[in-house]
C-alpha cells in the first residue's frame, strides 16, 4: 500500500467547536485558517495523489465537527465528510480514517478530556459507534488514534490543550487514550474493514556503555513502546505511574501494528540527545536519520513477530525538498532491506501529501510532497517511482 497521510485540523484548519481553536485564540499557536484548503481543494488533490500511484490516503474526521455540542451532531460536517470520502473512491483512492488527532471537541474538554473515565468509557465510545456506522461504507480502513503513545506527553507537558503540566494526569491519560485505541479498534474490526495502530515509535541508542545510558534506554522502551504493544501482545497494559490494567478481551485488536518513524532518540552519561551524534537537526529539533527506519522494524519484528506492519508515517520538515528527496530514497531503501529480511511490512505512507499547518510551528515547516499551489515536487516522484515498481499483490 503506498500512500499519504494528513489530518483535519492541519488541513481544514482548527474546528470552530475544538480546544485548538481556543488554544489559538489565547495566543498559544499560530493561526490555522483553512489549513491547506484541502476542505475545498480535495477532489483536485486526490487526483493528483493518483497520478503519482499513491492510492492509500490516511485522514482524519473532526470530532468537534461532527459533534459540536454533547449528542447534537451537525449534519452539514457528517455530509461534507461523506463527500470527501466519496471523492476519494472516484478518484480511486482508498480512504482510510483516523478518528482522534490531537483535538478535541470543548465540551469534551471541559469534562476533562480522557482524564474523566466518562470520555473513554461514554463519549468516545459513542463516537466511535457513529462513525463506524456513518462512514464506514466509504473507508477502506482504519486508523483510530493518531501516535498513541505521544498524546499525554504532549497534552500534558503544557504547551498544547489543556496546558497544564501534570504528571499524575498525564499518566491517567496515557492509561485511557491507550484502552481507548484499542477498544476503538476491536469496535472498528466488526465493520469487517482492516485497522491499524499508529504508534509514535522512535528507536533508542546510547552513544556509551555507562550503566545510566543502558538503562535510560532501556526505559525509553518500556514507557514508549511497552504499554500500546504489551497490551496487543499480552492483554496487559503497563504505564508508568499507573496501576497495571489486564485486558485480555484486547489481545491482538489490531490487524496491523502501524507506526510513524521520524527520528532515533540517543542518549549520552544517561540524558537524551539526538543520535547519531552529527546528524543534521530538522526544524522540529530531531536528528535527520533515515536508517533508524531500519531499527524500528527490527525491533517490532522482534516484539511481536509474524505480525504485519505498516508505516503509518514517514517524511521530514524541510524547505530542501533535495534533502527530502533524498530521505524517502533512504527510508525505501530501509523498507526494502526489511522486506528481505523476511519482516511484514504491508504498506509506505508518506507525511504529508500538501504542505499543511504544523501546530505550534504554523506553515513555516514544510512537510509536503506537495506545495500549497499544488505544485508537485521532485521527492514526489521518488514515491511515485517506488510505487510504479510494485507489481500488484506483491
Amino acid at each position: 500500500m503506498w500512500g499519504t497521510g494528513a489530518s483535519a485540523t492541519q488541513t481544514q484548519g482548527a474546528g470552530p467547536a475544538s480546544d485548538w481553536l481556543r488554544w489559538e485564540q489565547a495566543g498559544r499557536a499560530p493561526v490555522s485558517g483553512d489549513g491547506n484548503g484541502f476542505g475545498t481543494r480535495y477532489a483536485e488533490d486526490f487526483a493528483i495523489l493518483a497520478g503519482l500511484g499513491l492510492t492509500h490516503h490516511r485522514m482524519s474526521i473532526d470530532w468537534s465537527r461532527i459533534e459540536p455540542e454533547e449528542g447534537k451532531r451537525y449534519a452539514g460536517a457528517i455530509e461534507h465528510y461523506r463527500d470527501i470520502l466519496t471523492a476519494a473512491r472516484e478518484a480511486g483512492i482508498d480512504p482510510w480514517v483516523c478518528l482522534f488527532h490531537f483535538t478535541l471537541p470543548n465540551w469534551v474538554a471541559e469534562k476533562g478530556g480522557f482524564q474523566a473515565e466518562e470520555t473513554r468509557t461514554n463519549f468516545w465510545a459513542r463516537h466511535v459507534d457513529f462513525v463506524a456506522e456513518t462512514f464506514g461504507d466509504l473507508v477502506a480502513g482504519w486508523q483510530p488514534v493518531n501516535e498513541t503513545n505521544y498524546y499525554a506527553r504532549i497534552a500534558y507537558s503544557g504547551s498544547r490543550p489543556p496546558g497544564v503540566t501534570d504528571r499524575e494526569a498525564m499518566a491517567i491519560v496515557d492509561v485511557a487514550i491507550h484502552l481507548a485505541t484499542a477498544e476503538a479498534a476491536a469496535t472498528l474490526r466488526q465493520t469487517g474493514l482492516p485497522v491499524s495502530s499508529i504508534f509514535g515509535y522512535s528507536p533508542a541508542l546510547g552513544h556509551d556503555d555507562e550503566p545510566a545510558t543502558t538503562k535510560a534506554v532501556e526505559r525509553f522502551y518500556e514507557n514508549s513502546w511497552g504499554p500500546g504493544l504489551g497490551l496487543f501482545r499480552d492483554g496487559v497494559l503497563r504505564v508508568y505511574g499507573a496501576p497495571v490494567v489486564e485486558r485480555p478481551d484486547l489481545v491482538g485488536c489490531f490487524d496491523l501494528i502501524g507506526f510513524s518513524y521520524y527520528a532515533t532518540m540517543g542518549y549520552a552519561h544517561g540524558q537524551p540527545t539526538i543520535y547519531p551524534a552529527d546528524a543534521p537537526v530538522s526544524p522540529l529539533g530531531y536528528g535527520i536519520w533515515a536508517d533508524g527506519l531500519g531499527l524500528a522494524l527490527d525491533r517490532l519484528h522482534a516484539e511481536i513477530p509474524g505480525v504485519p506492519l505498516l508505516i503509518a508515517e514517514y517524511g521530514i520538515g524541510t524547505q530542501d525538498d533535495a534533502v527530502r528527496a533524498a530521505y524517502i530514497a533512504r527510508g525505501l531503501e530501509m523498507t526494502t532491506a526489511a522486506l528481505g529480511r523476511g519482516i511484514d511490512v504491508r504498506g509506505f505512507f508518506h507525511w504529508t501529501a500538501v504542505d499543511n499547518y504544523e501546530w505550534l510551528h504554523g506553515y513555516d515547516v514544510s512537510f509536503g510532497i506537495i506545495d500549497g499551489d499544488r505544485v508537485i515536487r521532485p521527492s514526489a516522484r521518488v514515491l511515485q517511482a517506488a510505487a510504479a515498481d510494485t507489481p500488484p499483490g506483491s
